[in-house]
């Protein structure tokens, strides 16, 4: 929960670029340590992101006092704001008690970002794998993400995944966010309905600073901050989610997991109707290859990264060989004594079973620059050996890309 989109218009993109997994690799380089660099102490990042912690808890806040949590004779006082806060930054991995104050819990966010982007492993995904993932996240519902096991389905436990081309997101109240990179890291959640403790991932979006989506008021900000001597990081805090990964709703039947979807949906068209005040019309916008997304539900960060892990696991994508990015050096020990990750980038790829005999300078050599539909289909296949259900897809990828 949490965007703080600046409702950009997007503007033309080039059409013509080229991925490649070398040259990927040193942009996703890039763009970690000059975001890193730019995070810390960095008043324009404290504001945007205290002004979206204030919406999301307020409106969440508003919605709960009119919700069947409200009409409880006996609830303690004050009990709705702390369920708003623990359903935010608990979710999120703060430990109670939670800050009062938005500007305190924005800097215990950047804290938090701070950390990822010097402890992630870097990942870059290949257009065909990109568009399979966004494929997969389509089919799914929001109960889906709760069968997420975090301790088996995913790669490494800290990730920072640079996309080969922003996403446009429209979100609940209309605004454009044109997201660059996923970040994660293991956490452990604090709710209170019920009081409990569960594992969990904290997933951070950013936004592309210099991306499609550029309207007047972020030119300027842009231009202001850079003017001031704290320019914006190119990997631009936007959203903070909190994922359950217990594997809470694995064993649940299908009917249940509608069920839940269903509760889902109607609290956030409370919240759509709560955000009302600071709506903005969609503006007409070119599309990019796959379209824009429309994120009404405010779940499509938790469903690309649920399918981008399991669809790993399940070997439709693979982990392909590192690539190094060259010219690029880290110190030693950063400032709270951890040290970072290592250069080699992890490439993902859609999995083939054989190279072609016509792929005679290998994979490494491949260039994307055509991309093709891709179709999927959501199953829950049951299991025996492990006697349980796990979210599959089946159907054809068909979005490799031109080679050359």
């Amino acid at each position: 929960m949490g965007k703080a989109s600046r409702g950009k218009r997007e503007r033309s993109r080039d059409k013509a670029g080229q991925w490649t997994a070398a040259s990927a690799a040193r942009v996703a380089h890039r763009l970690r340590e000059q975001s890193q660099r730019c995070l810390a102490g960095n008043p324009w990042v404290q504001m945007t992101l205290a002004s979206n912690v204030n919406n999301v808890i307020a409106e969440l806040h508003g919605v709960l006092l009119h919700s069947d949590l409200g009409d409880m004779a006996d609830r303690p006082e004050g009990l709705e704001w702390d369920a708003a806060l623990s359903m935010t930054l608990g979710k999120q991995g703060y430990r109670p008690p939670w800050p009062r104050a938005a500007g305190e819990a924005a800097a215990w966010q950047i804290r938090q970002i701070g950390k990822l982007l010097r402890q992630a492993e870097v990942l870059v995904i290949s257009p065909a794998a990109h568009a399979a993932v966004m494929a997969a996240a389509a089919t799914l519902e929001p109960a889906d993400v709760s069968t997420l096991d975090r301790d088996r389905d995913i790669l490494v436990p800290t990730g920072l995944l640079v996309l080969p081309e922003p996403v446009v997101v429209v979100n609940r109240t209309g605004s454009l966010s044109d997201s660059k990179a996923f970040g994660w890291q293991f956490i452990t959640q604090h709710q209170i309905l019920p009081t409990a403790q569960y594992p969990g991932v904290r997933v951070t979006t950013f936004m592309d600073r210099d991306g499609p989506v550029q309207p007047t008021g972020w030119r300027q900000a842009v231009s202001q901050a850079r003017t001031s001597g704290s320019p914006l990081p190119p990997l631009m805090p936007d959203g903070m989610y909190g994922m359950r990964g217990d594997a809470c709703l694995a064993e649940e039947s299908s009917e249940m997991l509608a069920d839940l979807s269903e509760h889902h949906r109607q609290l956030q068209k409370a919240l759509i109707q709560a955000s009302q005040w600071r709506s903005e019309p969609v503006p007409e916008i070119g599309e990019w290859g796959g379209g824009r997304v429309e994120d009404s539900y405010d779940d499509f960060v938790g469903r690309y990264m649920f399918a981008f892990w399991r669809l790993i696991a399940q070997g439709v994508t693979a982990v392909g060989p590192s690539q190094g990015a060259s010219g690029v050096r880290a110190a030693a020990i950063v400032g709270d004594g951890s040290v970072p990750r290592d250069l080699d980038v992890r490439v993902i790829r859609l999995a083939a079973p054989s190279p072609r005999p016509s792929d005679t300078a290998g994979e490494m050599k491949r260039v994307y620059h055509h991309r093709w539909p891709v179709r999927m289909h959501k199953v829950r296949q049951w299991y025996p050996s492990r006697q349980e259900h796990r979210v599959i897809w089946r159907g054809p990828c068909c979005a490799r890309g031109g080679r050359r």
